[in-house]
């Protein structure tokens, strides 16, 4: 099950990216613009559509491998986007990666690596009762509303970025916690049960909530203020979310100082991501 969901999170990693990348190939062979107008243009692009194919193959490997782990293992998993989409979007959009990009890209990886082999992440429940959801629902949707109050009122175009992509974080996580209840009453007790029960339209409505905060944390400043928060954030508060929902375990002890190095890997390699990122034209996003 663990070899099945570790395979199901890269799979929706490598999807998401390779969606990202093709919608960025579509979009910069279209007019700028906005509304119905940019929408027909990009319909009738072919890699449009195999954009869209690859978000929407990212959604089903997703679930698949909540339905298979502990969203302390699967949602990290998705650190790999980034370096994905770099790997992808490069070739794409006739671009070069320079030395500095490959060094993150493994940073990323070895730092990914020794978080989760030094963590273990553990854990088979999929449901979790009324008294656990009130209080996570509650203190999720609160630090979403909080993000957008602070984003809003500061001056600082980092700090607005970082506020946001915080809010997307958090947005992200708890997305994967309604999805991981729904999937697992989809397996349990098939199509009619996944379309009865309120995780499943309440993960359709915080995952469009997430994508719109991390549309404005990237129109509200630039990429090395929102990357960071985005991924470490979406990582830490899955692992809440997991241990305080659905028990999940991981391990603690002298543990925690590879894991703290793995996390300050990763955040060190998305950083030097972001530099690089820029010089590509922003293939990313």
């Amino acid at each position: 099950m663990i070899v099945l969901a570790l395979l199901f999170a890269v799979l929706g990693a490598f999807s998401n990216a390779l969606g990202t990348a093709f919608q960025r190939k579509a979009a910069s062979t279209v007019a700028r613009g906005g509304g119905l107008g940019l929408l027909l243009a990009l319909v009738r692009r072919p890699a449009w559509a195999l954009g869209i194919i690859g978000v929407t193959g990212a959604a089903v490997f997703q679930a698949l491998a909540l339905v298979n782990g502990p969203m302390a293992l699967v949602q990290p998993m998705f650190i790999l986007e980034l370096p994905f989409a770099l790997l992808v979007a490069v070739p794409l959009l006739h671009r070069r990666l320079p030395a500095a990009g490959w060094w993150a890209i493994g940073g990323v990886v070895a730092g990914l690596a020794l978080l989760l082999a030094s963590a273990a992440p553990s854990g088979t429940r999929h449901q979790a009762s009324m008294d656990r959801w009130v209080p996570a629902l509650a203190l999720t949707l609160g630090a979403m509303a909080a993000a957008v109050v602070l984003g809003r009122s500061s001056s600082s175009a980092l700090f607005r970025a970082a506020a946001l992509a915080a809010g997307a974080a958090v947005g992200n996580a708890l997305t994967a916690a309604l999805m991981k209840s729904a999937t697992g009453r989809l397996a349990d007790a098939g199509l009619p049960a996944f379309l009865t029960t309120w995780q499943t339209y309440g993960f359709a409505i915080t995952g469009v909530v997430a994508l719109l905060l991390l549309e404005n944390a990237l129109q509200a400043g630039p990429l090395a203020a929102s990357q960071p928060a985005l991924t470490i954030g979406d990582a830490a508060v899955s692992l809440v979310l997991g241990v305080a929902l659905y028990d999940e375990s991981v391990r603690t002890g002298w543990w925690l100082l590879p894991e703290a190095a793995g996390a300050l890997l990763i955040l060190w390699g998305v950083l030097r991501l972001t530099r690089v990122v820029p010089r590509l034209g922003d293939v990313v996003h």
